[in-house]
């Protein structure tokens, strides 16, 4: 990666996707799913291709390497991770009606939800095939349980956190404090596992393979406060998503709720009316983004990002000095210096 890519927050993922774990992550994806008439694979091949940022699976082969382990067999573990990840948001399109993915019709637009629920759940199956695939690159068994089991534990929790969000909707009344937990389960889970994961299949003791699960959950408590953010800062073309998703379905996120913290009994209703509203028509989220903008709701929200990121650099510490681990605590950086 080049000292650009590490400075200039713009280019740091385009140079992340470009680099050679990201081409090699690339190619086997684009090996494994080819064109085929079965429609199973049809729809997943779409789902996966052309591959988003691919952050999580070169996560998972960084941290390997930065333990000391050989990331090559770790290859289809790194894989396992893309494929659990691009289920959730599949599951997620199907929860929440949102139409669009990657700048394209999403999984369930495209072919029904029927076939999006089945594509989801072979997804999730395949991921755990792959992790055992590990194994016939010489990875002892012992890790490879000791990685099942730690992604099987991050799938529990995404699932509870996904019930949490939904007992959040309408409700600016919940407090920071219980919607960061529901995100430390929804997202935070699936982050530390593409960590733990990596450190487990690269030979790392408890101890570092903890330290890496922790710098994981907190990169992606970092990440899902920069999507709230992202809602309210971005438009839905340059993200390829819809930005009013969570303002239509109700769901207050960390800006919302800071304002709501902060603000007025008046201002404290418009933001209910506007969550239980369901509406994300212009006026609506006119609305909500002035309320934002007088309680300084935004920037309360990136502060906690900052912080949430630099709590996941500071997991890092004591690990040895490498490019894998200088590029996992960039990834952190990227996350909190990223502005929109």
């Amino acid at each position: 990666m080049t000292a650009a890519a590490r400075t200039d927050p713009r280019n740091f993922i385009r140079d992340l996707t470009r680099s050679p774990s990201g081409r090699l992550l690339q190619n086997a994806l684009e090996n494994r799913w080819s064109a085929t008439p079965d429609r199973l694979s049809t729809i997943v091949r779409y789902a996966l291709l052309p591959a988003g940022k691919m952050l999580r699976p070169i996560m998972t082969l960084e941290s390997a390497a930065a333990v000391g382990g050989d990331p090559d067999p770790v290859l289809p573990a790194a894989l396992a991770m893309e494929y659990l990840h691009v289920a959730t948001l599949v599951h997620d399109d199907i929860i929440d009606a949102d139409e669009v993915r990657r700048g394209r019709p999403a999984v369930p637009t495209a072919f029904g939800l029927p076939d999006a629920i089945v594509t989801g759940d072979h997804l999730i199956f395949c991921a755990f095939a792959s992790m055992v695939e590990c194994g016939s690159g010489g990875v002892p068994a012992d890790r490879i349980a000791s990685a099942v089991a730690a992604l099987a534990a991050a799938g529990n929790d995404l699932c509870r956190g996904q019930m949490l969000e939904s007992e959040l909707v309408d409700d600016p009344d919940t407090g920071v404090e219980r919607y960061l937990e529901m995100v430390r389960l929804k997202t935070g889970a699936l982050f530390r596992a593409v960590c733990h994961v990596g450190a487990a299949l690269g030979g790392a003791d408890e101890e570092r393979s903890a330290q890496l699960a922790g710098y994981g959950e907190q990169l992606g408590i970092a990440f899902q406060i920069r999507d709230d953010l992202l809602s309210y800062t971005a438009v839905a073309q340059s993200i390829g998503k819809s930005t009013t998703s969570d303002l239509s379905n109700g769901r207050p996120t960390l800006p919302v709720l800071l304002a709501h913290q902060a603000g007025t009994p008046q201002v404290r209703d418009r933001l209910t009316a506007a969550l239980r509203g369901h509406r994300a028509d212009p006026a609506t989220v006119g609305e909500v983004q002035r309320i934002l903008a007088e309680t300084a709701a935004l920037d309360r929200t990136r502060e906690c990002l900052v912080d949430h990121a630099g709590q996941a650099r500071d997991r890092l510490t004591g690990l040895p000095p490498s490019t894998s681990t200088a590029l996992l605590d960039s990834v952190a950086r990227w996350a909190a210096a990223h502005r929109w």
